[in-house]
């Protein structure tokens, strides 16, 4: 009898294994998308960025300071991104993806659609969570920021960026969706490029923009799961076309 029990336990464990195998590889095959745990990038103190010190300065009068040495600053260098307020790198946009990739470790992800599942959604603001989408022959960025625009309600800002100029952004156009629980969210929007910096992005509010009990609403057990989707702009389809 003893044998019996502990034979029809394990039988019965063995179903359910396969069973949830099972369900698991239907869902991922039907959804035929990347998906990527992204976890956040965490900073107590925030500095401005080398964009944002810029933008004040020359609103101000005052010229950005040099670097390097150089009697003026390139407009073409590019502030780290990952994240912006504690990296003091900058670049030009060829060598943007590699130090990412060694210096940070960014993940890459290539394809069409992707999946960019965000934890730890509850953590204090400013958060950062970003990953690198290789799609069209190109190479996009996105992310996602956790941070207070009005004092004491932190909001999430979420944006694809493409690693090149703003003129190859307008080819393409990308779309985040969220979806839970019988909810749908959508942003389709041209990405920027990353010469625009992610804070004039939320200064414009050109991204997908989330309170709180919203991004509450479609997260599951504090991670939240972001649909990527990329595909070039129907102007330059028909560009090419023609």
């Amino acid at each position: 009898m003893l044998f019996f029990t502990q034979c029809f336990g394990a039988v019965l464990d063995l179903i359910h294994l396969r069973f949830q195998h099972y369900k698991a590889k239907r869902v991922f095959s039907a959804a035929g998308q990347l998906v990527c745990v992204v976890n956040p990038t965490h900073s107590l103190k925030y500095a401005p960025t080398l964009c944002a010190a810029a933008q004040t300065s020359t609103e101000q009068g005052i010229l950005p300071p040099c670097h390097h040495h150089e009697a003026v600053h390139d407009p073409q260098l590019v502030p780290c991104m990952c994240p912006l307020f504690s990296c003091p790198w900058e670049g030009h946009l060829e060598v943007v993806v590699s130090h990412l990739r060694q210096t940070h470790h960014i993940n890459i992800l290539q394809g069409a659609e992707i999946v960019f599942l965000a934890t730890d959604m509850h953590l204090p603001a400013p958060t950062d969570w970003i990953i690198m989408h290789s799609c069209l022959g190109h190479q996009f960025l996105l992310v996602l920021r956790k941070q207070e625009k009005y004092e004491g309600h932190p909001q999430f800002f979420a944006m694809m960026m493409l690693i090149g100029t703003p003129t190859q952004a307008d080819n393409f156009t990308y779309r985040l969706e969220l979806n839970r629980n019988q909810r749908r969210l959508k942003w389709e929007a041209t990405p920027r490029s990353v010469l625009e910096c992610v804070d004039s992005v939320i200064s414009d509010g050109d991204c997908l923009v989330l309170n709180t009990s919203l991004a509450q609403l479609f997260s599951d057990n504090g991670s939240l799961a972001i649909g990527i989707a990329i595909t070039t702009s129907k102007v330059h389809n028909s560009e090419a076309e023609m």
